[in-house]
């Protein structure tokens, strides 16, 4: 390839370096940092690590932070179905001309190197928010932390959301483990706002903050986050009397904690964004996170149905479903759009939604590393395989769906963010336009 890149090509060229490939280490990016100038120095960072949560925390950061009139640039992963959805600054997407301006710049400088694609978007984010010297950049880890490519900064502020089981292949087995990888983003003398909900991960990060001597802000202990009904919640802060009456615009009993997380990160930068603790209220009240407990009303071959999409992808987040489903989400029946990868095993968390569900429709978003539908299927216990079918598409899935259900029914769709994805493309449209 030579010349500059349209967005096409530089979607492509990233695909070429093997989506689902996964590379621990920081060698590749600090090289290629250097080559293309050492962008990510001086960058004012709000670095974010945990197992669920952590796109929520950066999207209330990233609108509170834009409410308040500060340039703020905000890295996520993954994308539900345009990798343009990864790059936001002030609440839009990168264009695709800088898109493909940022790829070919980075292409330019490889050499013989092969980043991973989470590195080389990392590569181009940290180029562009240097670029567009921003206030404030909200980089959001891709799996673990200690090795994981965003690792390469000295941020302002550690966030460690709620820690669980995941990805132990790559992290290690049994929270503690994993909670090490996390707590490895923590460096010396920065503070740490954690969620500390999880007993085990707690002493493990503590222990990191020790060595560092970064402060530890725990939420229940030093601040915390409880939901008020209608759509408010109450943020107790790390100093000064409670704030109640807070729009909660993100669904969902753990989007407090994720809510207050955020608004104690805001309290500790205070000398360095002045102006947001005023815009507090209005940048919650815009808070959108995609894909996530994200419900609408949208026609499905001419008909009016109800969707709640969640990228629910591992046991936590399916736990977080059925706790939601439990005690909301008014419906006549629930049909359940299922999908999930291979390498994850969410059966207790599925046999979990089997009760609250009426009817199970089992799809892919993609063939590569996606379960098969059959394959689900006959996990099941045989008195609900008979309410449960399989579809070869998200497309065919959710026009079943559709057919199978009234307009005072939900379907859920849920066990993947690929599948989510897919599906709130079909719904919806990009989300990036």
């Amino acid at each position: 390839m030579s010349g500059p890149l349209s967005f096409a090509s530089a979607a492509a060229w990233l695909d070429g370096l093997q989506l689902f490939k996964i590379k621990l280490g920081l060698d590749t990016t600090r090289e290629l940092l250097a080559d293309l100038g050492s962008p990510e120095r001086g960058l004012p960072v709000l670095h974010i690590a945990g197992t669920n949560g952590k796109g929520s925390v950066g999207a209330t950061l990233a609108a509170i932070l834009t409410a308040a009139g500060y340039r703020t640039g905000f890295y996520s992963s993954p994308h539900l179905s345009c990798v343009r959805e990864r790059f936001r600054l002030d609440g839009q997407c990168i264009t695709e001309a800088r898109f493909a301006s940022l790829a070919g710049r980075l292409r330019a400088v490889l050499g013989e190197r092969q980043p991973t694609y989470f590195e080389a978007t990392t590569l181009m984010a940290l180029l562009w928010f240097a670029e567009e010297r921003v206030d404030a950049a909200i980089l959001e880890t891709g799996m673990g932390g200690r090795l994981d490519a965003t690792n390469v900064v000295t941020p302002l502020v550690c966030l460690l959301t709620d820690i669980s089981r995941d990805h132990e292949q790559h992290l290690g087995t049994g929270i503690a483990a994993i909670a090490a990888e996390k707590a490895g983003i923590i460096k010396p003398g920065v503070p740490v706002i954690c969620s500390g909900r999880e007993p085990q991960a707690v002493p493990v990060i503590a222990a990191r903050c020790r060595e560092c001597a970064s402060p530890l802000f725990l939420h229940g202990r030093d601040f915390s986050g409880q939901l008020e009904g209608d759509g408010r919640f109450a943020y107790r802060p790390l100093n000064g009397p409670t704030r109640a009456g807070l729009p909660l615009a993100l669904p969902g009993a753990h989007q407090a904690v994720n809510t207050a997380l955020a608004l104690a990160a805001l309290e500790l930068l205070a000398d360095c964004y002045p102006q947001a603790a005023a815009a507090v209220p209005a940048g919650l009240a815009r808070v959108r996170w995609p894909g996530r407990m994200e419900s609408f009303t949208v026609e499905v071959d001419g008909r009016s149905r109800s969707f709640l999409l969640d990228g629910a992808h591992n046991q936590a987040g399916v736990e977080a479903l059925v706790h939601s489903l439990t005690r909301g989400y008014q419906r006549e029946r629930l049909v359940l759009v299922w999908g999930n990868m291979a390498d994850k095993n969410l059966l207790p968390g599925l046999l979990a939604l089997l009760p609250l569900s009426d009817r199970i429709i089992f799809t892919r978003a993609e063939p590569v590393r996606s379960a098969s539908p059959e394959a689900l299927l006959v996990q099941l216990p045989p008195e609900h395989q008979c309410r449960a079918e399989c579809a070869a598409t998200v497309a065919e899935a959710l026009a079943r769906a559709a057919a199978a259900s009234s307009p005072d029914d939900l379907i859920c769709v849920a066990g993947s963010l690929y599948l989510v994805g897919r599906a709130r493309q079909l719904l919806l449209g990009e989300d990036c336009q």
